[in-house]
This record gives structure tokens, sequence and C-alpha cells, in this order.
């Protein structure tokens, strides 16, 4: 008998794709449903991402979505995952969570992550002349934070609504740099390894070694991010998730688009070169029916010691969708 791990709590990261024949407004619709359904399940968090400029993902205006989202549900903290704080000036972060925060007590998230989420045209347009620097993103984390704290004698820039919210902060990344931000700061840090999992050891090793304890985490706190497709047999998953393979293939060389429906027999399709940069992007994924998944998912929790996986499922099927994550979540339930 395998032994026990301790039971990662499970979240969602929604990238709000928008399918192939499909619209927006159904893409949103999708998010809100899978938001309800997944707070059903009892998941932790609803988190989605700041992408632009990019045809198939719908969650451009991130706080608007997580507002939307948040009054769609009731008991499901609510986040990003994450604002890509090179695109914003602090202040309007502030104000826009702060907003949020007040509105629905208790449920927002408000991960940072340093990445533009965008190619360095669309990124321009978003900061217009900003030339960002390397201390540029500990200085602004700190801003948003110091802003969303209780306000200081002397002040003299308040964030209106935000001041007094204290809104919890997480850190994104996918490199060593916001592991040892996060530690030095004493905030819960979350790794990109639904896309960029090379670093994801090496990262979190860093971050607990470092980890200093704050006002707000006592100790480290980790959240590894987990591609996953479910379904009741490995052959189905598979066939499900060549969805996920063709999105991950796009991005590869540069053709995104929007998520395109399964294919029988995709990996015939693609060369040597191609398969290992998909294997390389999706090294943390877990695929298969519920014996896989749970085998899968004990493997990644063995290696990580994570708190928590924030799940990703690119599945084209809205219902299928559904059934994936619920699947996934009895999987885990049975480590």
């Amino acid at each position: 008998m395998a032994s026990a791990v301790h039971r990662p709590a499970l979240s969602m990261l929604d990238l709000v794709a928008v399918r192939e024949g499909g619209t927006v407004a159904q893409a949103l619709q999708v998010a809100v449903r899978t938001a309800q359904h997944v707070e059903a399940l009892g998941f932790a968090r609803y988190w989605v991402a700041e992408h632009h400029n990019m045809p198939g993902i719908a969650s451009s205006a991130t706080a608007v979505l997580v507002g939307h989202i948040a009054g769609q549900t009731s008991t499901i903290r609510v986040g990003s995952g994450g604002i890509m704080l090179p695109n914003h000036a602090p202040l309007v972060v502030a104000e826009a969570f702060g907003t949020l925060a007040e509105l629905y007590p208790g449920r927002i998230d408000l991960g940072l992550g340093r990445a533009p989420g965008t190619d360095g045209p669309t990124m321009r347009a978003l900061r217009r002349d900003r030339i960002e620097t390397e201390e540029d993103f500990p200085r602004d984390v700190a801003e948003v934070q110091r802003l969303l704290g209780p306000p200081q004698p002397g002040q003299r820039i308040t964030a209106m609504p935000g001041a007094g919210t204290q809104v919890p902060l997480w850190l994104l990344g996918s490199s060593l740099f916001s592991a040892q931000l996060a530690a030095q700061m004493g905030l819960p840090y979350a790794f990109a390894s639904h896309f960029a999992p090379r670093m994801l050891l090496p990262a979190l090793e860093l971050y607990r070694r470092l980890f200093r304890p704050s006002a707000t985490l006592a100790k480290p706190y980790v959240v590894v991010g987990v591609p996953v497709i479910a379904a009741p047999t490995d052959e189905e998953a598979q066939y499900l998730a060549s969805s996920t393979y063709q999105r991950v293939l796009g991005i590869l060389t540069g053709r995104r688009g929007r998520l395109p429906p399964p294919v029988a027999d995709f990996w015939s399709s693609v060369g040597t070169q191609e398969r290992a940069g998909i294997a390389d992007f999706l090294a943390a994924a877990v695929v298969g029916g519920p014996q896989t998944m749970q085998a899968g998912l004990r493997a990644l929790q063995q290696a990580t010691q994570a708190d928590e996986f924030i799940l990703v499922s690119d599945v084209f099927d809205p219902d299928l969708r559904l059934r994936s994550l619920e699947l996934t979540a009895a999987a885990n339930a049975a480590l």
C-alpha cells in the first residue's frame, strides 16, 4: 500500500478560453458556470489570469471578471492569478481590488506577477512608454501592500476604496526571482508550473528555505499549478487532452488561436521536436482515468509537498470540463 501524503487543497485557475466556433460571451458564461461548479466541489479559490491581445483568451479585464464571478458565487474566494503588475500603476490595482473587497468581504485574492502577459507592442500600449526595471516589481508590490493596509499618519496618497481592506497578496512566478521575493516579504507563493514547470522544485526549495514570517503569514504556503484532464478512461482523457496539446503547440509555434476541439490520434501528426516541446510545457500535467489521476497527483504532491494545487483544465466541451474537475477532486480526495 502506498504511503499517505498530505492532501493539498484544490483551486482553479481559468484562462477563460474562447472556443473555436464560440463567442467571448459564451466563454464568460462557461467561466461563471465552472466557478459555481468548483465552489460546490469545495475548492478553495477561483482565479482568472491576465493576458492581452490573444484571440483565444477572454480574461484581459481581470478585475472586472473577478467581480462578475464573485457576484455569481457565494463562498469561494475569487481573485487574480494574476494581475501583471508591470501593466498597471499600483494605485489603480489597489483601488480596483479594494473596491472588490468592499463588495465581497473576505473573498478576494490579489495574485501579482511580473511578466507582461502579452507581447512587446501590446505592453507598450498598456503602459505607453514606461520602461520596466528589475527593481520596479518589488517596489510596486510593496506599494500595493501599503495602499491596501491601514492608512498611516501623513500618508499623502490613499487608495479609496482600498485602504484598510488588506486584500491578501500572493506572489506568482515561474523562476527563482519571485520565489525569493515572496520569501523575503512573507507572502504565499504560487508557482506557474501549469506552463513553465522547469524551475518548480528549485523555486519551492528556495522559497521555503528563505521564508521570513510576516504579519500575514507565519510559515511558507505553496500553490502549484497543475494542468489536468480527467475522464472515465485513460484513452478518453488523452483524446480530450488533444485540445490542450493543440493549444500548446500553437503557443510554441507562434500561432495562437481559439481553443480547438479534440482530434483523434493527435500524436501521430506531430514530429519529435514538437512532441518534446509539448511534453516540456506540460511536464506537471496529470491526464487520465481515475487511477492514473490519483497516481499522478500523488507523485506530484510527494515531489512538491504543496499546500494547494491550482488546476487548469482546458477541455473543449464545457460539460466534460466540469466532469474532469469532478473526477480530479475525487482523485485528490483519495490521496
